[in-house]
């Protein structure tokens, strides 16, 4: 067994997700950047992590705009996982979906 093989359980992040930033995600042909969008990334603050931040990539088109702030969003299907850059682990995260969080009064 690998560390890549192993699972992050999503509630590892906490139970808040606060959306600050959304940036494109480009193909890559042959090791360079083209201009096609395979998707978005989508940048949370993690309130119960101490501010930490996480990029949560989803394939397609852009389900939310980057709001002026943050919003409480909710991720459908959240994958957390271990990669290798350079010689040393990081985290990522992908998603189906995204949607703002309901706020009860």
């Amino acid at each position: 067994m690998t560390i890549t093989d192993l699972i992050i359980d999503p509630k590892s992040l906490g139970t808040k997700l606060w959306l600050v930033d959304v940036l494109p995600v480009y193909e890559y042909k042959n090791n360079k950047r083209t201009e096609n969008i395979s998707g978005y990334r989508y940048t949370v603050a993690l309130p119960e992590k101490n501010l930490d931040k996480i990029n949560i990539k989803i394939e397609g088109k852009q389900q939310m705009e980057k709001p002026t702030g943050y919003a409480e969003v909710i991720f459908n299907e959240l994958e957390v996982f271990i990669y290798w850059m350079n010689g040393q682990p990081q985290i990522g995260a992908k998603a189906t979906g995204i949607t703002l969080a309901n706020h009860k009064p």
